[in-house]
């Protein structure tokens, strides 16, 4: 499962690009991060043997576990990931990419060695020793943690495979993207084609998707490409916002560059090379330039399991808006135009869980209100489309099912609901369904 909707700070990293010219403005987020100019004073002179006690730790080896002060100026533990020699005038000095144990991966980042307090060096824990201990504990059924990071989406692999994927996935490979006017921090790797190996930055056509090495190359394409919006059926249309179906299989190219994209902020999700067994949902801001891209869900085009929802991304610089439980609601729209009941992905990432759980909640608890008399799970689920399953476990949750004489019933205090519903939070922006035109992909010719 994907990423939804995530807080908006400094670690969203998406910056607006001023129009027609090159120099990039400092996003709002950096407002607290930028390290006080420091003042003059007199800084004890450190002794020869301290100097040299330093010397011995250095370069630092992978796994040493170091205080590394970040973007708000305080320093936070962090865990060395990777190192990379840094040839300078006259000598060799390393940069480390490090993770900060307290935060999410999409933080890790390479970090030059003034940011690293030597002082708070702690003993390198021998990663093939610990290696051992964790595999001793292992059970086929069990969640691998490693290196503080979540594994989920990646129960079907072994623990040799998950560290081979943990291995290979650990450093980010593109630190940025610009697309469309925003210049995006990414969050995660990405395994672009190998050619694209060399490139801190790429840029992407914000219309087609392709990927360019240089911002020259980028203008070339604007000038030759004719797209103004993604190439498929806009099936949604309210206002200045707007919903694309795209084929994968009759936009492979397309459908493959997104996923390359969406991978840049999504963690442990598998990559679908395949794309041609799904179908893309691009939700879009419409103004007199184009239809700008939001975000985006995927779907099989046939789920023996009633998935309606495979991955779900809203890119940063539009998080925190409501798209993201837009498009929670519009997957449903699609499940109920189809006379099916639908269900996301499994396994669900835990803010996937957490928005999940916030829209079933508002959904069934606002029938719960206004519906006179006994109502059944299996009711609830036939107006709804959510899985009767998902409706039992989110009722349960709730405190709002008991099991009376051989079945559940549902017990609906008003004052409850009201208490429940206020805790759930807003539903965000509203599917206009007078506004869906859609015809379920089994009837198309």
């Amino acid at each position: 499962m994907g990423s939804i909707d995530t807080p908006k700070n400094p670690e969203n990293g998406s910056r607006t690009l001023p129009p027609a010219t090159d120099a990039y403005a400092t996003y709002e987020g950096d407002k607290n991060g930028i390290p006080p100019r420091a003042t003059e004073m007199t800084l004890p002179v450190e002794s020869e043997a301290i100097k040299k006690r330093k010397a011995s730790m250095l370069p630092l080896e992978v796994g040493t576990r170091v205080m590394c002060r970040w973007r708000d100026s305080k320093y936070h533990p962090v865990k060395v990931i990777e190192r990379r020699k840094m040839q300078s005038v006259g000598s060799i000095d390393y940069e480390y990419y490090v993770h900060y144990t307290e935060f999410n991966r999409r933080l890790d980042e390479w970090v030059k060695l003034e940011q690293l307090d030597l002082d708070s060096v702690e003993t390198v824990v021998d990663e093939k020793v610990e290696d051992k201990v964790t595999s001793l504990k292992m059970t086929r059924h069990q969640k691998r943690k490693i290196d503080e990071t979540h594994v989920e989406g990646h129960e079907e692999l072994d623990a040799a495979s998950l560290r081979e994927h943990e291995e290979f996935t650990k450093v980010k490979n593109i630190a940025t993207i610009e697309l469309g006017r925003y210049e995006i921090e990414t969050w995660y790797f990405s395994p672009f084609p190998p050619e694209y190996n060399d490139c801190l930055k790429l840029y992407f056509c914000e219309f087609c998707l392709n990927f360019m090495k240089r911002k020259e190359q980028l203008q070339r394409h604007m000038k030759k490409c004719d797209l103004k919006h993604p190439p498929g059926d806009e099936i949604y249309r309210s206002g200045t916002l707007s919903m694309f179906e795209i084929d994968g299989k009759k936009n492979k190219v397309y459908g493959q560059n997104l996923c390359y994209l969406a991978k840049l902020f999504l963690d442990h999700k598998t990559l679908y090379y395949d794309v041609d067994l799904f179908l893309f949902y691009i939700l879009c801001e419409c103004d007199d330039r184009g239809c700008h891209m939001v975000g985006y869900f995927s779907k099989e085009k046939h789920s023996e399991e009633s998935y309606n929802l495979a991955c779900i991304l809203t890119l940063p610089p539009y998080q925190r808006k409501g798209y993201g439980k837009f498009l929670i609601a519009f997957s449903y729209e699609l499940s109920k135009k189809e006379g099916k009941v639908g269900t996301p992905e499994r396994p669900l990432s835990d803010l996937g869980l957490l928005s999940y759980r916030g829209y079933w909640t508002r959904v069934l608890l606002d029938i719960l209100k206004r519906h006179k008399g006994n109502i059944s799970i299996k009711e609830l689920s036939d107006m709804t489309a959510i899985k009767a399953e998902d409706i039992l476990t989110t009722l349960q949750s709730l405190e709002l099912i008991q099991y009376r004489k051989g079945q559940h019933v549902i017990c609906a205090d008003p004052k409850v609901l009201d208490r429940h519903l206020k805790a759930a939070g807003r539903g965000g922006l509203e599917v206009d369904v007078s506004k869906l035109i859609w015809t379920p992909y089994k009837e198309q010719g």
